[in-house]
């Protein structure tokens, strides 16, 4: 209610000029009003389902079949108003007409209904058009939403409706009717009331949700029945107080309740409180998917490793086989019909060697088998070799796809989240995500993690191997030192400078503080830090994303833990 309070003073009318979806459960209108243009958000995600004027979705292709129906529909016309299409509904039907005062040629119905939530598009017949997400007879035989159906209103409720006249007496009689929790009785005895509205009510007049309606004071009673008229009061007046409010994790609040930061308007706090909802939510499961998928070609790499490792372990033996045969062939003489085993004086040490034969091959035999044997282990060593140093590589390269991953231990701006998609579209070029897995969007720029040293020198950190080669080839120059861990994996860290200028100790000390801090070793005490000029640093021909070579390195110890208070400080500016 709130929210249509405010698009319905601000927004009407307006002009459609967009019709953009910019996932599987949101879609943007574009409204030009005479003083503003604004996107219209429509969200039937299940823990998400809003409207509200939001931030424009991103560029690129919108291939979403919902969209290109309402695009085709709606485009140039005009939204005329903004009801709710019953008392105590949640839902709002966006009336549409060719202009202001025209006649309605389309309905729009937003259901916010939890993962009931829906968007569904009608002509002025009530006949569904599109919906966002259609649900068959068999899904339900309830409420069945199909394209050519009769749009039907959701069931109707039968909780009574919450009333500015109901007296006191008659409330408390109709929440203790059965003893119970608050919260529930609350919920059950009313409709209109949601879980986080019911609990941020009884935190207003500090009460607990599983306190029993039978051991409420009287003036337990009369504090919270205030709060339900004061609840009520902004409803009917249509007068709300957007603001964000604490009570463990982020929440807001639209009726002035425990306000820490008062907040624009409900638009901007709607949009923002989901953005980061969201944001954390696929921050999560991306964050999650990458780290399986590169644990798992991690585990696969390191047993192909460990395998081509026991092969180059055996074919250092070949020499042995060898002289083996060269002992027997020299003392030819000496074996006779039968022999499992002939001791004879090794050609170099003096020493007894005892020979293993096979009984059933004379001694030419025996010699000619180790001899292959020899050249055969000679053959693999200088095969294996190459593959196990591919291996090897490939291996880096990932724990170095792993370490930016960890270093993003928790979601705290839509740049976190951007670093992810990065480091999915890298590995999807690399061949470790199937493409058909992916859907692509187009590029945005991040920026680099940034810092000021303590005699002001800027400081910037890559956030992924795109990044790090983005820092270290094209934004360094051939005045910066340029930290990185010394065979571990982590981020590029590049000290900018002036032409000329000479850093002092503590900013070395500081950026290979940081090097540290943002690499694998992060828990470490004391960690090895390379530097050198940047100009020093090379990329060989084929190296994946993120990996080089340098020379000229010096060697700083760095301790991660020196500057943890100070990149906590900067992430929570």
């Amino acid at each position: 209610m709130a929210s249509c309070c405010e698009l319905r003073s601000q927004w009407l009318p307006a002009r459609i000029e967009q019709v953009i979806q910019r996932d599987r459960f949101a879609v943007c209108i574009a409204l030009r009003t005479l003083n503003n243009r604004g996107w219209l958000t429509l969200s039937w995600h299940p823990q998400a389902a809003r409207i509200c004027i939001g931030s424009p979705p991103p560029k690129g292709g919108d291939t979403f079949t919902f969209s290109q129906q309402l695009r085709h529909q709606l485009n140039g016309l005009a939204l005329i108003a903004i009801e709710p299409i019953a008392d105590w509904e949640r839902v709002i039907d966006l009336q549409i007409g060719q202009r202001p005062q025209a006649p309605i040629d389309w309905h729009v119905y937003v259901e916010i209904m939890g993962k009931y939530s829906n968007v569904i598009l009608t002509n002025a017949e009530n006949r569904i058009v599109t919906a966002a997400h259609q649900v068959s007879a068999q899904q339900s035989s309830v409420r069945p939403i199909q394209t050519g159906d009769m749009y039907q209103p959701p069931p109707h409720l039968t909780d009574p409706i919450p009333s500015l006249s109901e007296s006191f007496e008659h409330w408390q009689r109709q929440v203790a009717l059965v003893p119970g929790p608050l919260k529930r009785n609350l919920l059950k005895n009313y409709r209109g009331l949601s879980s986080a509205l019911v609990l941020s009510m009884l935190s207003t007049v500090n009460l607990t949700p599983d306190l029993s309606t039978e051991r409420l004071q009287e003036a337990d009673w009369k504090r919270l029945f205030q709060t339900w008229q004061d609840w009520l009061s902004a409803l009917d007046q249509q007068s709300f107080m957007p603001g964000w409010c604490q009570s463990g994790t982020l929440s807001y609040t639209v009726l002035g309740w425990g306000i820490m930061h008062p907040a624009t308007d409900t638009q901007t706090l709607l949009d923002e409180y989901y953005s980061q909802q969201l944001g954390e939510q696929i921050f999560k499961q991306l964050r999650h998917q990458l780290q399986q998928k590169v644990k798992g070609h991690l585990k696969k790499l390191n047993t192909k490793a460990k395998t081509f490792e026991d092969q180059l372990r055996t074919s250092d033996t070949a020499e042995t086989y060898r002289e083996q045969a060269d002992l027997l062939m020299a003392h030819l003489h000496e074996w006779q019909l039968g022999m499992k085993t002939l001791t004879l004086t090794d050609f170099e040490s003096g020493e007894p060697r005892t020979l293993t034969l096979n009984p059933e091959k004379n001694a030419v035999q025996n010699a000619q088998a180790w001899y292959k044997r020899h050249q055969k282990l000679k053959r693999s060593r200088a095969q294996v070799q190459p593959l196990l140093e591919d291996v090897q590589e490939e291996i880096a390269y990932l724990e170095q796809v792993e370490a930016s991953i960890q270093q993003l231990e928790q979601y705290k701006d839509a740049a976190d989240l951007l670093t992810l998609h990065d480091i999915r579209d890298e590995l999807i070029l690399q061949d470790y995500f199937p493409k058909l897995e992916y859907r692509k969007e187009s590029p945005t720029e991040i920026p680099f993690y940034q810092y000021q040293s303590p005699s002001g020198w800027e400081l910037l950190i890559g956030r992924n191997n795109r990044q790090n080669d983005l820092l270290t080839f094209r934004t360094a120059t051939a005045y910066d030192l340029w930290f990185h861990t010394q065979k571990i994996p982590g981020s590029h860290v590049l000290l900018r400078l002036e032409a000329g200028a000479v850093p002092e100790l503590e900013d070395m000390q500081f950026a290979a503080n940081m090097a540290a801090y943002y690499s694998r070793a992060r828990q470490s005490h004391q960690v090895p830090v390379i530097y050198t000029e940047s100009r020093h640093v090379y990329k060989p021909k084929g190296a994946k994303p993120g990996m080089v070579v340098y020379k000229h390195e010096q060697v700083i110890w760095a301790q991660p833990q020196a500057v943890m208070d100070r990149v906590h400080a900067s992430s929570q500016i």
